[in-house]
């Protein structure tokens, strides 16, 4: 049976790394997407799911009431609040949850975690890193950028410091000390490197100031070159605070550098991730390299899988 006319109501709390998951999952199963920006009023939008139960009147968003959906992905903590009153509210609605929802996994059909989250159970399907939406076949037109050249490009996609991990000058400073070595060391490279709204603007000032003359940078002015870069780099710098945007590079097969940040405070489930993605040649480190290597690895599309898998069961168990 074929699962593509229904209606999907993709819900995130607007964040574009969980709009990415959310709908790159939601465009395998089905093309008629409702997108849900979930907001909730206090307490709701402070305490884990669980610990109050959901009500319609908890959510500023409104909650279309035609066109109710067959199935309701959600991702992040105020999304699980929507999943929650929909599936008491609407039995059949098939919903499933990226990421732990920390509240009960009986709340859900199923939860698709990643292997670093070591989470298990008969409704949780595991997947390798971050799901996300990007398809090689069908991104950016490369006429969009003919001022960047594709050949031999190596693109460095920076970060930002977070709760884990520390991003100020002397790490900035550092990455671009390695970054003008490994170009004296291969002239013939072309330097892309593209920031994040992470980026805070003191790291992309350090940015300018040493790698202008070396590198096309963009810092979020224009139409950003994200989705040109995963299609057309032969290498990946990736600073190590961001599991989604190395996800997301392993779509293409190409080897993957990580600058390793020092951390803040030591993340078991951060070091797991890392680990995983060396131990499948994806990743090797960056810090001190000068000159690039060349690996192969099978490209990573692990939004593809996932999907497959779940259109199987939900054939199996409840059509």
């Amino acid at each position: 049976m074929n699962l593509e006319n229904n209606i999907i109501w993709s819900a995130t709390d607007g964040s574009q790394g969980m709009i990415s998951q959310a709908n790159g999952l939601a465009s395998e199963l089905s093309s008629k997407i409702i997108e849900i920006k979930t907001d909730l009023i206090f307490p709701w939008n402070k305490l884990q799911p669980g610990i109050l139960p959901p009500f319609k009147w908890i959510f500023k968003n409104d909650i279309p009431n035609d066109h109710l959906p067959k199935i309701f992905i959600s991702c992040g903590r105020k999304s699980v609040y929507l999943s929650l009153y929909l599936k008491k509210k609407y039995r059949k609605i098939i919903n499933i949850h990226i990421q732990n929802p920390r509240t009960s996994f009986k709340n859900f059909n199923f939860i698709v975690a990643p292997n670093h989250d070591q989470i298990k159970g008969s409704n949780i399907i595991n997947s390798i890193g971050a799901l996300h939406h990007f398809n090689l076949n069908n991104n950016q037109s490369d006429k969009d950028f003919l001022n960047i050249k594709s050949s031999n490009l190596v693109t460095c996609l920076i970060g930002g410091e977070n709760q884990h991990y520390k991003f100020g000058a002397q790490e900035t400073n550092n990455l671009c000390n390695n970054l003008l070595a490994m170009i004296k060391q291969n002239p013939s490279l072309n330097l892309l490197v593209i920031t994040s709204r992470r980026t805070s603007n003191s790291i992309k000032k350090i940015l300018d100031f040493n790698l202008k003359d070396f590198a096309k940078i963009w810092s979020g002015e224009g139409l950003n070159p994200y989705s040109f870069a995963i299609k057309n780099s032969s290498y990946f710098i990736l600073t190590s605070d961001s599991t989604s945007m190395i996800s997301e590079s392993a779509i293409s097969g190409k080897p993957i550098y990580i600058f390793q940040l020092p951390f803040k405070r030591i993340s078991k489930r951060l070091e797991n991730f890392h680990n995983e993605f060396k131990n499948l040649n994806i990743t090797r480190e960056f810090n001190d390299i000068k000159k690039l290597e060349i690996w192969d690895y099978k490209p990573l599309n692990e939004t593809k899988r996932i999907a497959g898998i779940i259109k199987k069961r939900i054939i199996e168990e409840y059509l």
